[in-house]
């Protein structure tokens, strides 16, 4: 009879708890829908300039002050600056010399660009004649200057080779055609 009891009283507090509950959760439900959801826009801090989303990074080799070797210096310009002719403003950026001054620049001075263009995966460069001005004597000097032309100019991913002409002909000191070095 006890155990009767207490079935009994279980079974009716178990139905308390389902109509309480199917209640609680039909008045959360009544309640959301009174209220309305308020959708408010994200507006960032600061707003982006056209000329921010229009800059690119780009990456310029010069020797080392101290050890010779070639480091990237990376430069942030605007994309329409290089989209025309990426290649003459590379060099150009390279002829003015670097920012850091931990490098040296590599292009000897007075040095212009008389032309450049691609045929293929080649860059062909043709500079003023100032471009011999660099120590002859100084072998490491010469491969510096090739590779900081080349290792900038194949960033590009048109680029694999370039070829380097003096006042529109070959020369005898620049007469291959120059790929990237890789570092062993």
């Amino acid at each position: 009879m006890k155990n009767k009891k207490i079935g009994i009283i279980f079974f009716i507090l178990l139905i308390i708890v389902i109509v309480g509950g199917y209640f609680a959760i039909k008045y959360v439900k009544n309640k959301q829908e009174e209220e309305p959801t308020v959708v408010e826009e994200y507006t960032p801090q600061e707003e982006i300039a056209e000329e921010q989303v229009r800059q690119t990074i780009i990456s310029l080799y010069f020797p080392s002050n101290e050890t010779s070797e070639l480091n990237p210096e990376a430069r942030l310009i605007d994309i329409k600056e290089i989209i025309n002719n990426p290649y003459e403003k590379l060099i150009n950026l390279l002829i003015e010399g670097p920012k850091n001054e931990k490098n040296k620049k590599v292009i000897p001075e007075n040095t212009k660009l008389n032309k450049c263009y691609l045929e293929n995966d080649c860059v062909t460069l043709d500079f003023s004649a100032d471009f011999l001005n660099y120590s002859k004597e100084n072998e490491v000097e010469k491969n510096n200057l090739i590779n900081s032309i080349v290792n900038t100019l194949t960033e590009l991913s048109e680029v694999n080779k370039v070829k380097i002409l003096i006042d529109g002909n070959e020369n005898e000191e620049f007469k291959d055609v120059y790929e990237r070095q890789e570092k062993d």
